[in-house]
């Protein structure tokens, strides 16, 4: 997921990456200093900024994941350092070239938004880092040939299915369909289009930063749809739902996982009871083992979106030195080799990086008051 989509590395700045990854290389593997077991993860997305509510919990889930490693392995400590993007691709970029040329890093989770990750991906892959998501959905990143490239979670292909069941089987008439313009909101809109068919009868784009909405809401109005659909995130998203409130529009209000953060329900004044967000990750009581109440015990707070994701993302790097891998290289094959189940799901991936798409459960969620509560799973036929 995120806003900015950034063209991939020119030739010229790929070329001086695969240098500088290549000497990393040469020096052994970029072996972490320690001679015995553990090492050192990156991790970045959006931990500050306007959509910050929708990363927090998988950072944390990390965190939780390491602290718990740590506590029970003094003889294979790992440490993980944070690279806050605000799920800015550009931001990313520079983070990519200095984790990438730095040796004692031996692998990263991330991006969490899919500008951010599109824009890395080539920097990561020329090191020869393996990269793990939580949460970036667009379809098209494990379709790039990108072999150091892996994602926990379900992409917008499988989203967009279920959601498309989930409207016709509330026997929607006519959907009206926004999208931000981000790498994420643009993706997943394509991808739901093409499942809707004669059900959506409009389209709309907004822009980043957007707050006043007069031009959407007038084809809204004409296009008398029953149900919005809206791909993008909070920060937009918000005023746009508020103002389509005040401009008595009635159409009930639907979005996927870029609006699951209590921020879109705060920022909508009310505007937003109601409205439906859906989620390939899983309600807290859901997920596998103890994580729910640890995590509760951790931060005081249930674990919100991707946080399970974001346990699972930083599991399979720590089994990765536990199984005493030490090497850019080693971790990298055996992080392609994962296949163990994990609290959010059963996690093996295929060539492309994805895990099974048979293994992906997807959630609606309800905004009651200002708060996303767990509403059904939804089935994708």
């Amino acid at each position: 997921m995120r806003r900015k989509y950034v063209r991939a590395l020119s030739t010229t700045a790929l070329a001086a990456v695969m240098v500088a990854a290549a000497g990393c290389q040469d020096t052994g593997g970029s072996t972490a200093d320690s001679a015995e077991c553990g090492g050192k993860i990156a991790i970045f997305g959006a931990f500050t900024g306007d959509n910050a509510g929708l990363v927090i919990p998988s950072l944390n889930g990390a965190k939780l994941a390491l602290k718990q490693h740590n506590a029970a392995k003094p003889d294979c400590q790992v440490t993980l350092q944070e690279f806050d993007t605000q799920g800015n691709a550009e931001q990313a970029t520079p983070i990519a070239n200095q984790v990438a040329g730095d040796p004692s890093f031996l692998g990263v989770i991330g991006g969490h938004f899919s500008g951010e990750t599109d824009a890395t991906m080539l920097t990561y892959q020329a090191a020869g880092m393996a990269m793990v998501s939580p949460s970036a959905t667009r379809i098209d990143l494990t379709q790039k040939g990108v072999k150091t490239f892996f994602r926990v979670v379900g992409h917008d292909g499988t989203q967009a299915a279920a959601v498309t069941a989930y409207l016709k089987r509330q026997s929607a008439q006519k959907v009206f369909v926004i999208d931000d313009g981000s790498a994420y909101g643009a993706g997943i809109t394509a991808e739901l289009g093409k499942l809707l068919g004669p059900l959506q009868v409009s389209t709309d784009k907004i822009q980043e930063r957007q707050n006043q909405f007069d031009a959407t809401i007038s084809k809204i109005k004409s296009a008398s749809p029953d149900w919005v659909f809206y791909g993008g995130y909070t920060r937009e998203a918000a005023p746009l739902v508020r103002q389509m409130r005040a401009a008595n529009i009635t159409a009930k209000f639907i979005a996927p996982d870029g609006l699951y953060d209590t921020a879109f329900p705060e920022g909508a004044s009310g505007g937003a009871e109601g409205a439906i967000v859906t989620c390939p990750c899983l309600p807290a009581d859901k997920a596998g083992g103890t994580f729910g109440a640890d995590y509760q015990k951790e931060y005081n707070i249930a674990p919100g979106s991707y946080g399970a994701e974001g346990y699972d993302g930083m599991k399979i790097f720590l089994d990765a030195f536990d199984a005493g891998k030490r090497t850019r290289a080693e971790i990298l094959e055996f992080v392609r080799a994962y296949d163990k189940q994990g609290v959010s799901k059963y996690i093996k991936f295929d060539a492309n990086g994805d895990v099974d798409p048979t293994k992906v459960v997807i959630w609606a969620y309800q905004v009651k008051g200002e708060q996303i509560a767990p509403l059904e799973e939804l089935k994708i036929s």
